[in-house]
């Protein structure tokens, strides 16, 4: 394989730069095709990374705030991390882009500066959830944030990147896909869902089951679930929360009393199994599908074990021409206006 070049941004996140930079030397040591460039203070950068050949540093001087206007950030700072990044896959020196900073500056950005794919009206940013089932490791659920109203077009196109996602980077043969509502029966969901239901089904071409609901997101009953990005997003922050809110409350009970913590010690492994098993760092970060190029979106809180799984999914994405073959299938169900 010819070697890749993928732009990391330093700066983004809540604890950049350390971590960041650790997590590329980590990346650098697993896969030895690719070419990191850390994008930010290049002394900030320098003062926590471990020297690597294969890792280089491209000098900016602004960062994005979480709180600014993701727009209007992407426009007025032109050299923040973030866009010098973003800069380096539009000109071709990079293939993909990996950063932990503000969603909505990345999704802003892969509009504005990468540029959308060709008949793509919406990006949507998908993320791989473990899945309780046995025989299915993950379920792809798409959008979590990037397009909060949609239109039943939208759901389509979203359908066809989760469902081309599912087959070439998670490896599922014949992905079952599946629109999130509020009911299983065909007269459920609003006049949106209910106008994309048709529209999907209509469209043939994918493995399209109807409805799935929100308490089987995470049974293994779908390989891809398409929603807005407003649901999305909630659904998945509140599977965050609950798991958050789980090992807050096992944590209080183990310390209420002797006979609990004798009894952890025996559970212990098979919490910390269930525990691995929901831990996004194993899962890499979400794609933001619908751009042109291999753009993803690491956890917030990543430390270097999910920057790394972030750089191994953008090498993936890179390596499968993800991108192109999302615009076929666009091309294929005559989507471009």
């Amino acid at each position: 394989m010819n070697k890749i070049t993928i732009a990391v941004d330093a700066m983004g996140g809540d604890n950049a730069p350390g971590e960041i930079c650790s997590g590329a030397v980590k990346a650098c040591n697993e896969f030895d095709d690719i070419e990191i460039v850390l994008t930010g203070d290049s002394e900030k950068i320098k003062s926590c990374l471990e020297a690597h050949p294969r890792i280089h540093i491209e000098h900016a001087d602004e960062i994005i705030d979480p709180d600014e206007h993701p727009a209007n950030a992407i426009r007025t700072k032109k050299n923040s991390s973030l866009r010098v990044a973003m800069e380096m896959v539009r000109r071709g020196d990079a293939q993909g882009c990996v950063s932990a900073g503000s969603t909505g500056a990345i999704v802003a950005g892969g509009v504005l500066v990468v540029g959308r794919l060709p008949g793509i009206v919406r990006p949507a940013l998908g993320v791989p959830i473990p899945s309780t089932s046995i025989e299915k490791k993950v379920t792809f659920m798409l959008d979590v944030g990037a397009t909060v109203r949609c239109k039943p077009e939208n759901l389509l196109q979203f359908a066809l990147m989760g469902n081309i996602y599912s087959q070439k980077i998670l490896n599922v043969n014949n992905p079952e896909v599946k629109l999130l509502s509020n009911g299983s029966e065909d007269i459920k969901g609003d006049d949106t869902v209910l106008a994309a239901r048709e529209l999907i089904a209509s469209k043939g071409g994918m493995n399209f089951q109807g409805y799935i609901e929100g308490n089987e997101v995470i049974s293994g009953k779908a390989d891809v679930i398409v929603c807005d990005g407003f649901t999305g997003n909630i659904a998945l922050k509140l599977g965050e929360g609950i798991m958050q809110s789980l090992k807050a409350l096992l944590t209080q009970e183990v310390k209420s009393s002797f006979m609990a913590k004798a009894g952890m010690l025996m559970l212990a492994p098979v919490v910390k199994r269930i525990w691995n098993k929901f831990n996004y760092e194993k899962y890499g970060g979400s794609p933001l599908l619908g751009v042109k190029g291999a753009m993803i979106k690491a956890h917030g809180r990543s430390k270097s074990p999910a920057v790394l799984s972030a750089i191994s999914v953008a090498r993936n994405f890179i390596y499968e021409d993800a991108a192109s073959l999302i615009n076929h299938d666009i091309e294929k169900f005559s989507l471009i206006n």
